[in-house]
């Protein structure tokens, strides 16, 4: 075994690939519908860095890899976030807002209890905090933050089991009144409507609708053919429309137009087909819906209703920004789809391109923003650091999209690459650095504060989210269970609730609302708490 460990300390490219594969593997593992995902690559670092340092062979990782592997993290996640996060914020800043305000008491309770009462070092409670919330990340900018990548990992390791069990039994818990909940989910359809009243223009209805939703066919009362409708078009009663978009706007829409229809414009695809196509063409991705529905109406009367993006469909808004990968419903004449198809790409080649011009001016950038020293009252100073200053570099980039020819958004699947592959990086080293650390923690007894703490921040963030979601803003037990897994960015916390729920789509609903935004929120905050010391 001590060969081994030495082979493995003298050959550190292997031993990162050892722990990525083996910790994987391990990772992959489910009990009860629960895994430790990339939480294991961690966990085996620490006992292959401790069993090391029990034999006395130093097996660890140069520090410059999790650096590297921290950058590629942040740009990957906040690339990917960037779009849905301000959309989070616009369309449900309540629960966002609310959510966030849990944190931030957390951690400062975290600083308070940590510092004064339990005489816990600032990285060791930064890291518990990370643990509590489950968030590797988060430990990635408490470690960066700290500079004590060692200390934050034990914090992180004690504290993370029970931030994943604690979080179960509050899901129980609120789920005991599920069977008051009448909300309904909104999962996007087609209607058929014969409009009965007169006096109603296509662009009434998309107000009606608060624009989401999407006329996408018009058979005028008399007539066979079907059309694409402009937003001018006036109905008169016996028209029959097909209109896109959730039950709440649906209903709403028929109720006052007219009423549900036997006819059934979307089987005749003579005159009008539709067609899911992938946005694979760079000059194409960054632009908006409204955008491209103009230059497809004006060459060929066609428009985009739904959007697909990471398995998720929704109504296709103006506003909304188009990425790479992005497959789109195309509403136009059947004889033209197959140039639409080439307009838009519809092809896979490209989805996996790094884009390596915005890659690295976003890496550059954010690096050199992270580095820049912020002065403080009493001559002190403070940096972002590279992994906050990157992952706001790339959430800006997301969100804008395009630069005059630039495109700043990378691909969705290249994202995610680049973001498991830097975590998968840091957490092998993070991991070996701190093996021979939570053997002390262990032995002086200071892994009891450690698991205390951690308790007390999971218990505020359960119970502050439910209080928050359910008491003041009103929410379904159902969907505030799909909340606690998405506040605590936990996909094992989303399985368990669809597990108790039979897979209800609120939880789902719940989860993907806050996500992104408790992601970028406990990054920003552990790096926040890091520095209080």
């Amino acid at each position: 075994m001590t060969s081994l460990l030495e082979f493995l300390a003298v050959h550190p490219i292997l031993l990162i690939f050892v722990l990525i594969g083996a910790g994987m593997a391990l990772g992959s593992v489910r009990i009860r519908s629960i895994s430790m995902g990339a939480a294991a690559v961690l966990f085996l670092g620490i006992g292959i860095s401790a069993a090391a340092a029990a034999a006395d062979v130093e097996a660890t990782l140069p520090p410059i890899l999790g650096t590297l592997g921290l950058v590629l993290f942040a740009f990957g996640i906040g690339n990917n976030s960037g779009v849905t996060f301000f959309q989070s914020l616009r369309s449900a800043a309540g629960p966002v807002f609310a959510m966030v305000g849990v944190f931030i008491i957390a951690a400062i309770v975290a600083w308070a209890v940590g510092s004064f009462v339990l005489d816990l070092d600032i990285a060791v409670i930064a890291g518990t905090f990370a643990g509590a919330i489950t968030n590797t990340p988060a430990l990635a900018a408490a470690s960066e933050a700290t500079g004590q990548a060692g200390p934050a990992t034990v914090g992180y390791a004690v504290a993370y089991l029970f931030g994943v069990i604690g979080m179960m039994i509050a899901t129980v818990l609120v789920l005991r009144r599920a069977g008051d909940d009448d909300d309904t989910t909104a999962p996007v359809t087609t209607v058929h409507i014969q409009v009965t009243h007169d006096g109603f223009r296509i662009g009434d209805i998309l107000d009606l609708g608060d624009s989401e939703v999407q006329v996408t066919r018009l058979r005028r009362v008399g007539h066979n053919d079907t059309v694409l409708p402009v937003h001018g078009d006036h109905l008169h009663p016996g028209d029959v429309i097909t209109v896109v978009g959730s039950p709440e706007y649906l209903n709403l829409v028929t109720d006052t137009v007219g009423r549900a229809s036997p006819q059934l414009l979307i089987e005749d695809r003579h005159e009008l087909d539709f067609r899911r196509i992938t946005i694979s063409k760079h000059d194409r991705a960054g632009h908006t819906i409204a955008q491209l529905n103009n230059e497809l109406s004006d060459r060929w009367g066609a428009r985009i209703s739904r959007v697909r993006r990471a398995d998720e469909d929704q109504v296709a808004m103006p506003e909304f920004v188009v990425e790479l990968g992005d497959r789109v419903r195309v509403v136009g004449p059947a004889e033209s789809l197959e140039e639409i198809s080439n307009f838009l790409g519809d092809s896979s080649k490209g989805l996996t391109d790094i884009n390596p011009v915005a890659l690295g001016l976003g890496l550059s950038l954010g690096y050199a923003i992270g580095q820049i020293s912020i002065p403080l009252p009493g001559g002190d100073s403070f940096s972002l650091g590279a992994a906050a200053g990157v992952l706001i570099v790339a959430l800006l980039m997301a969100h804008v999209g395009r630069v005059g020819s630039l495109i700043t958004a990378l691909p969705h699947s290249a994202n995610t690459v680049l973001a498991e592959f830097g975590l998968l990086l840091f957490l092998a080293q993070a991991g070996t650095n701190a093996g021979g650390q939570i053997a002390e923690a262990f032995t002086g007894g200071a892994w009891i504060k450690i698991l205390l703490l951690g308790f007390i921040i999971t218990t505020i963030v359960a119970v502050g989210v439910v209080i928050s979601m359910r008491k003041l803003l009103g929410i379904g037990a159902t969907k505030t269970a799909g909340i606690l897994g998405g506040a605590q960015t936990q996909p094992a916390i989303l399985a368990f609730a669809n597990t108790r729920t039979s897979s209800d789509p609120r939880v789902t609903l719940g989860y993907t609302m806050v996500y992104p935004a408790a992601m970028i929120a406990k990054i920003l905050i552990a790096h926040g708490l890091a520095l209080l010391g």
